[in-house]
């Protein structure tokens, strides 16, 4: 089939390859001549394992290609995929101005029947806005042509999106037309061998499904962190309780790992888009307020123990950092723990040397020249000078380090840990003082 994805961010570069991989034509559009100059020579914008691959090995099949040409865009396919960002607008609900503006390109230069899928996360009736923007661009040609509005929203993690669409727990599609259920089970047929994945709904359930499922994994996170955050006042190890707790399937592991915050594109947005969707309808989503502000909370923890250690006063001190990115296995900075804690250590006139496997060029485009930010080549770099070490983001290859490194390359032997990596008797054993999140009563509180 021809497929149009508008958007070449995570979710439309990813759905392009992977619709282009198993034998679709995908040409993906964006406005962004750069980016798509990089594509176009095999550079891929962002860090995502096993992307690179897929894009230039379906470029070279002649089955993915990339334009800036709006009407080249619309015309190619019979399936219109708009996967354009939808960032919080300030008062924390979605902007769906760049989704409103292709669903009118589309409208404009469309010519025959298409079907328009809406993979953006958007907030409930937001395709009834994309009917009515295509149809008044339609009218205004003075023409009749027929077109669908489909609900298909993305589940793809960052790290892990490629597996996600290749072999998806469910693919979920909102849709009161017959003919695009058809369309749409024709495009998603080779994902659905083993068995059928596809849930079909109307317009509006497909929408708050997405915001219902990302909201409900943000609330096991907040909830193990108060449940940390209250363990550390008891004298209780929360990697007991979280061991407890997760083998009652009823519960299970997934999402209650305490940290110091989740981040990223998804969880932040969708949490508040979906609490002032709820106030716009009058309603008071009160677990839903209490999950953004314990992650808002959460995200101050580890500066509150560093602050609280050097007894207030972080003038002129060195704090190494390994883990920039919000999680691991993306270059992903967008609402990221560790840049809440470097601006904070920065305000109080600390300095930091940071490591980061895939984010160090984002973090340079973020901060640029950032008096106090010094950006190392390597994790054991990051501890030289340094007064004290914290862990940010859990990167595999932070797992298992030299904690005998550590502990000579480090001004005082603190290890402040904001993913609970470690075992603190290995670490008591290499004469490490050591400070995590929710384990037990030698924990600093704010």
């Amino acid at each position: 089939m021809k497929i149009t994805i508008f958007g070449t961010g995570y979710v439309g570069l990813v759905t392009g390859a992977c619709l282009a991989d198993v034998g679709h034509h995908v040409l993906c559009m964006d406005v962004d001549q750069a980016k798509i100059d990089k594509l176009r020579n095999g550079q891929i914008p962002i860090y995502e394992p096993g992307l690179d691959n897929i894009v230039n090995h379906t470029v070279e099949a002649g089955r993915l290609a990339f334009t800036t040409d709006v009407k080249e865009a619309v015309q190619h396919g019979t399936l219109q995929f708009i996967a354009v960002g939808t960032p919080p607008d300030e008062d924390g609900s979605a902007d769906l101005q760049y989704v409103t503006a292709v669903a009118k390109s589309i409208g404009q230069h469309m010519d025959d029947y298409k079907v328009i899928v809406d993979k953006s996360t958007v907030p409930v009736g937001t395709g009834d806005k994309v009917k009515a923007a295509v149809r008044t661009q339609i009218e205004s040609r003075g023409l009749e042509l027929e077109f669908d509005v489909v609900s298909n929203p993305e589940f793809l993690k960052e790290g892990a999106a490629i597996n996600d669409f290749m072999k998806p727990d469910r693919i979920i599609i909102g849709t009161d037309s017959d003919r695009a259920s058809d369309v749409l089970r024709e495009v998603y047929y080779p994902f659905n061998r083993s068995h059928d994945r596809m849930i079909f709904m109307d317009i509006r359930s497909a929408e708050l499904t997405k915001y219902a499922a990302n909201s409900l994994l943000a609330t096991k996170i907040s909830f193990m962190n108060e449940v940390a955050n209250l363990a550390e006042r008891l004298g209780a190890d929360i990697e007991s309780v979280r061991r407890g707790i997760g083998s009652d399937p009823r519960i299970g592991y997934h999402f209650i790992y305490p940290g110091c915050g989740y981040g990223g594109s998804c969880f932040p947005k969708d949490v508040q888009a979906l609490a002032r969707t709820a106030s716009e309808f009058g309603y008071d989503a009160r677990i839903l307020n209490a999950v953004e502000a314990v992650n808002y909370a959460q995200k101050h923890v580890l500066f509150d123990k560093i602050s609280h250690y050097f007894g207030g006063d972080l003038q002129g001190k060195v704090v190494a950092i390994w883990g920039l990115a919000f999680k691991p296995n993306t270059d992903d900075m967008r609402e990221a723990s560790a840049r809440t804690l470097m601006e904070k250590l920065w305000k109080a006139g600390a300095k930091v040397q940071a490591f980061d496997p895939e984010s160090m060029e984002e973090t340079q485009r973020i901060y640029g020249d950032q008096e106090g930010l010094v950006l190392c080549g390597t994790k054991e770099q990051a501890l030289k000078g340094a007064d004290v070490l914290t862990i940010c983001t859990e990167w595999k290859e932070f797992r298992s380090p030299d904690f005998a490194a550590i502990a000579s390359a480090l001004r005082e032997p603190v290890v402040f840990d904001g993913r609970n990596l470690y075992d603190p008797e290995i670490l008591a054993r290499h004469e490490l003082i050591y400070y995590a999140i929710g384990r037990g009563r030698n924990q600093f509180q704010s």
